[in-house]
């Protein structure tokens, strides 16, 4: 309950009951599956195989703040994109979002659970991740933790710390840096800008940005860039507002660069 009230200057109006956008024959191609997380939260994941006959690899999906939460991905067809192109996907609510119960603000922990949880259910194919803001922001902090078992990420519209999220937003600005004093030693565990130079395990990033957002200016994605200890890539979209790609006149090039990457990336992994 602490960490519930604790949240609401940050995500408040976001942590509601969760609408599953799927038609009932949607959902009978779905196995949904729950894990405990060092984050304290029961994390709810759902998990479907690619349209085609011999898949290519495994997708975890970590979505931005939204009600929507995982049916983010459902409800803009990424999901549908990538089955269709020879890619299983795993989608989750991170905790206190969708259907997953409250822990605490170590996200991360979430992005690492999913990522053992999908191993397990496909152990012999490439795990790529593709986390968006709020989903990107914690993935630098997985991927610097030696238990994750992602082969290769996109991360997109990432802030390079919660500060400069958040700095925005009075309320939460204030809250945030009251935590900070109250707790330093967390607050330098997840300086994304940080965490990602100790990145392991990946072959490779790419990073994702939008000229057009306001939120997250391609300045911040740049210092991630720079900061990124393996070999990384980056694609900028011209016209598509904070996590919107999807819903942009950039749509088919974004999903192109997606795909073109994934397909490089199963290439590097089953040629070690």
């Amino acid at each position: 309950m602490i960490y519930k009230i604790l949240k609401r200057p940050f995500f408040g109006s976001f942590m509601v009951k969760w609408k599953n956008p799927l038609s009932e024959n949607e959902k009978r191609e779905w196995k949904r599956f729950s894990i405990k997380s060092k984050s304290g939260g029961l994390i709810q994941g759902m998990f479907a195989k690619t349209k085609i006959k011999n898949p290519k690899g495994t997708i975890v999906l970590g979505h931005p703040m939204g009600k929507e939460a995982k049916g983010y991905f459902l409800k803009r067809n990424y999901t549908y994109f990538l089955r269709e192109n020879g890619f299983n996907v795993v989608v989750f609510d991170i905790n206190g979002f969708g259907e997953s119960s409250n822990g605490n603000f170590s996200y991360f922990e979430d992005i690492t659970a999913v990522s053992i949880k999908t191993k397990e259910l496909i152990p012999d194919l490439p795990i790529g991740y593709h986390g968006i803001s709020l989903g990107a922001m914690f993935s630098a902090v997985s991927f610097a933790d030696e238990s994750h078992k992602f082969n290769f990420a996109i991360i997109e519209s990432s802030a390079t710390s919660l500060v400069d999220f958040w700095i925005r937003f009075p309320i939460a600005y204030k809250a945030l840096r009251t935590m900070n004093f109250l707790m330093p030693k967390y607050k330098r565990k997840i300086e994304f800008q940080e965490r990602i130079k100790e990145v392991k395990h990946l072959q490779s990033i790419l990073y994702i940005y939008s000229e057009s957002d306001t939120w997250v200016p391609i300045s911040m994605g740049k210092i991630l860039q720079e900061n990124t200890s393996i070999p990384t890539q980056f694609w900028l979209a011209k016209n598509a507002e904070h996590a919107e790609i999807m819903k942009s006149s950039d749509k088919e090039i974004y999903q192109e660069r997606i795909l073109d990457f994934y397909n490089q990336e199963v290439v590097k992994y089953n040629a070690e």
